[in-house]
């Protein structure tokens, strides 16, 4: 009898991504990884990404899916979207990448490998490992930025990862449903921080694999103020310790103070 392979689905949020989207699928298509699949969650792109997908989806029927969402209400909620579908669907592997060509897809293999031969329960596509490396056309004060974060996360959650913000990611499903994906609240980049430390919590192993992070291709980044605000504050609410809510008062003189 000849033995199955295990479910390999890619799942991939989209918003106003309709160029690098064709270039991943093609891509991810090529890959000597038997029984993968490619999910796309659009969420209502304007550019038409979601046509595109839907057309990716007519020429390969058995191997690439799209979720339409219609509203756009952040990357976590579409990757939680996403996995949930991937895991109603039987997927018995799910990686997380993102569609604008910055994650590496033939460092899929090795991931994908890694999760099945070692004692892992998730595998990070990560830039910290040896063997790793972020875009040389990065300006210093992101890398710094990058760098800094991941020392900031690690010194208050003590996730023992090198790259605690990694968003390439192979996760068991067995893993998924232990961490209770409907219970997640962050949301934008911080999200990759909880799984992280939901995993860590659980007593389960994470493994690093060496990437070389690229900058985009086309487009423009979602990362946001906001985004850089909450992924700032969420290792210290998953510690216990949700920040003061500040509230302004303005004083007769027009100064105002911080309660």
């Amino acid at each position: 009898m000849t033995a199955v392979s295990p479910k390999v689905v890619v799942v991939v949020p989209t918003y106003s991504e309709r160029d690098n989207l064709p270039v991943l699928a093609g891509l991810l298509a090529d890959l000597p990884v038997p029984n993968l699949h490619l999910l796309v969650v659009d969420d209502n792109s304007p550019d038409g990404t979601g046509e595109v997908a839907d057309k990716l989806a007519a020429e390969s029927p058995d191997t690439v899916g799209v979720l339409h969402r219609t509203a756009k209400d952040g990357l976590g909620r579409a990757y939680l979207a996403g996995m949930t579908r991937a895991l109603d669907e039987g997927a018995d592997v799910v990686i997380q990448m993102d569609a604008d060509l910055s994650h590496p897809v033939s460092a899929i293999p090795a991931m994908v490998d890694t999760l099945l031969t070692k004692n892992a329960a998730v595998v990070l596509g990560s830039r910290y490992v040896a063997g790793g490396s972020t875009a040389t056309d990065w300006p210093w004060h992101r890398k710094a930025l990058s760098a800094w974060a991941n020392l900031y996360v690690n010194a208050i959650l003590r996730l023992h990862v090198k790259d605690a913000t990694a968003g390439f990611k192979a996760w068991r499903a067995e893993t998924l449903r232990a961490i209770d994906l409907p219970s997640i609240r962050s949301n934008g980049y911080s999200f990759q921080v909880e799984m992280n430390y939901r995993t860590v919590k659980q007593g389960l192993t994470i493994h690093e694999v060496p990437i070389r992070f690229e900058e985009r291709v086309q487009g423009t980044s979602k990362m946001s103020l906001g985004v850089q605000l909450e992924s700032a504050l969420t290792p210290w609410k998953l510690r216990g310790f949700p920040p003061v809510v500040k509230r302004w008062h303005r004083l007769p003189t027009g100064v105002r103070r911080i309660q």
